[in-house]
């Protein structure tokens, strides 16, 4: 198919916001390594969050509430398991004959006949230029796949159109200063003019950082890729891009208010779980902005007279016999009498026998713990431990903190170093 060809089928619903014509590009094609080994079979946006949702859920519900439709999810890393997920938009009334939910999986092309992987999410929106030019935006928004947050684009939309700015950054303060060498750093004026950015400084600027959602002027933004990559300098947005378009003096922040977290870490995972579970998150289901995800039918949660509850999610088609305290129970989860699940997550379809134990952990989709074992540190400031998907923990195994194993593995007692490796140290970061 042809380009020409390509770009008639992406033809708008007219989504326009303060006059402008708008598309909405969420960047999904990340390898997700920090998050490994949940991200070791599926790509990171496809990961489950508290248990019912998974972490694109929440950027395409912010998009349909804000009233954009014209929506490209560029892809790359393991797309089928999101791809099934996305259901072509339908969970989000984006399945529509013009418009709508677009995937954009990798691509050769007739200046490029052996095609080429995106080196970074700035390069990611290079290669797609020349569609952006026939599908004639007058904004585009991006955005990351895996923050949580909820957000109202539009009002950013209208603050970018008033200021004329070639782009607007939506940011956010951290709580821990020290935690901002993550991200993009950024320093504004008062009157909202973005006056210095850093992307993850050795020394950070300050406490306000990028919340990974960005507002171009489309025909600055697509031009000023063209000539970043005619230099030969592209990677990611904080390398060349956003520096290019902060020098020109005309580049905005906008702050969020409320909840934010970057998911992008174990130790950052578990702790927005955490958050939710203290009430520190948001509202997930108000009339006026439900949050939305794919639709599957499942039986009511079974909770017998054994088991005890407190502080706790359990997913629809859970069963639980066991204790449960401080956690989440995905979908068709189990715990059966006698087992205790403690500070912990346990996935989709995961199953924890009697007797076993579970704390400060993740027990990810299809993996069993068996009778008696023990996975996790008994104190609450232990550090993470991690039970890759369809992985078995036999009887009697233990495996200590800040120990992972990688999906489909089986550990058998004593034998645990055979399988079991330590975790990187990673670092929590958020609002």
């Amino acid at each position: 198919m042809r380009r020409r060809e390509v770009a008639r089928t992406l033809t708008p619903v007219n989504t326009r916001i303060a006059g402008k014509k708008v598309l909405a590009i969420v960047l999904a094609g990340g390898k997700g390594s920090r998050l490994a080994p949940l991200t070791t079979e599926r790509a990171k946006p496809a990961v489950s969050f508290l248990g019912t949702y998974r972490l694109i859920d929440f950027s395409l519900s912010n998009l349909v509430h804000s009233g954009i439709g014209d929506v490209w999810v560029i892809e790359q890393y393991l797309p089928h398991g999101l791809n099934d997920h996305l259901s072509g938009g339908r969970p989000w009334d984006l399945d529509r004959t013009r418009g709508g939910l677009v995937v954009m999986p990798p691509f050769s092309s007739p200046e490029n006949e052996d095609g080429e992987f995106a080196q970074g999410n700035a390069h990611a929106l290079a290669q797609h230029v020349g569609l952006m030019r026939e599908f004639a935006p007058d904004v585009v928004v991006v955005m990351s796949a895996d923050h949580i947050y909820k957000l109202d684009y539009s009002d950013v939309i209208r603050e970018h159109v008033r200021r004329g700015a070639s782009v607007t950054m939506v940011t956010t303060d951290l709580e821990d200063e020290a935690q901002a060498t993550r991200f993009g750093n950024v320093r504004a004026d008062g009157e909202g003019r973005v006056t210095e950015f850093a992307y993850k400084p050795d020394e950070p600027l300050g406490k306000t950082v990028t919340a990974e959602v960005f507002v171009y002027d489309a025909a600055i933004l697509m031009d000023t890729l063209d000539e970043l990559e005619r230099q030969g300098d592209l990677g990611d947005y904080g390398e060349e891009l956003l520096p290019a378009l902060v020098a020109r003096g005309d580049a905005h922040a906008f702050g969020l208010e409320g909840y934010w977290m970057d998911v992008g870490t174990l130790d950052a995972y578990m702790q927005t779980h955490q958050d939710f579970l203290d009430g520190k998150g948001f509202l997930l289901d108000t009339p006026d902005w439900p949050f939305i995800t794919s639709s599957i039918a499942r039986p009511p949660t079974r909770i017998h007279g054994s088991a005890r509850l407190d502080h706790a999610y359990v997913c629809g088609g859970a069963e639980i016999r066991g204790e449960v305290l401080r956690s989440v129970i995905g979908p068709n989860a189990v715990v059966e009498e006698g087992a205790s699940v403690r500070d912990s997550i346990v996935q989709p379809g995961a199953t924890v026998r009697a007797g076993a134990s579970v704390s400060r952990a993740i027990v990810d989709q299809g993996a069993v713990v068996e009778a008696n074992a023990v996975v996790g540190g008994q104190s609450a400031n232990s550090r993470l431990s991690v039970i890759g998907a369809h992985s078995v923990v036999e009887s009697g195994a233990r495996i200590g903190p800040g120990l992972i194993v990688e999906p489909r593995q089986t550990v058998r007692a004593g034998r645990e170093d055979e399988v079991a490796r330590p975790a990187e140290r990673d670092s929590k970061a958020g609002k």
